[in-house]
């Protein structure tokens, strides 16, 4: 049987909000919507969303769609960026780009890569430790520890070109027998599963 990794797709940028406060822009539910169409999506009979609004949102489209419920962990939220706040996207993108070739120091307070990934590591094999391996699987997460999850399930250094395509709403699965992963980044609506 599969697990995936989903990240949630585009959000609505609003500096006046917390960033885990975002919700979905009408394009990331359109995307969100569209996964959850697919055939696989009905075959899940577990999904574990981080406690993030934007998360939540996708997980809920998917859950929907299963008909089965929405389990969150807090563990599985984002690299904690509080540090800094709202980071315009030029800003971001650098300071993206230092948190994944930098992954034992902080960016200006963020919580460190090596630290988001064993955070990320942690909650996702808690959680496979104790599932059935028969049963799919989904997690709905973020891109940045969703990259880190996979550099771990690869065996590769943390590196910025292991992340996902621009815009969120892309998937890498996995075996659960072995944890192999099996495809990698590929946009949420198109994977058949």
């Amino acid at each position: 049987m599969f697990g995936v990794y989903l990240t949630h797709p585009q959000v609505t940028i609003d500096p006046a909000i917390a960033v885990p406060k975002w919700g979905l822009s009408e394009l990331g539910r359109d995307r969100a919507r569209a996964a959850a169409s697919n055939p696989w999506v009905r075959s899940l009979g577990r999904i574990i969303s981080s406690h993030e609004t934007k998360a939540l949102e996708t997980a809920a489209m998917l859950a929907r769609a299963a008909g089965i419920p929405v389990e969150t962990d807090e563990e599985m939220g984002e690299n904690d960026r509080s540090a800094t706040g709202f980071l315009p996207p030029p800003a971001f993108e650098e300071a993206a780009d230092w948190f994944f070739a930098h992954p034992n120091e902080s960016f200006k307070g963020w919580e460190r890569a090596i630290d988001a990934q064993t955070r990320i590591w942690n909650a996702v094999s808690y959680i496979l430790d104790r599932h059935d391996p028969a049963v799919p699987i989904a997690f709905i997460g973020h891109g940045g520890v969703g990259t880190l999850l996979k550099c771990r399930m690869t065996g590769a250094a943390i590196a910025r070109d292991a992340d996902q395509p621009a815009g969120g709403g892309n998937l890498f699965a996995f075996r659960l027998a072995d944890r192999a992963v099996t495809c990698d980044w590929t946009p949420m609506e198109f994977w058949q599963g």
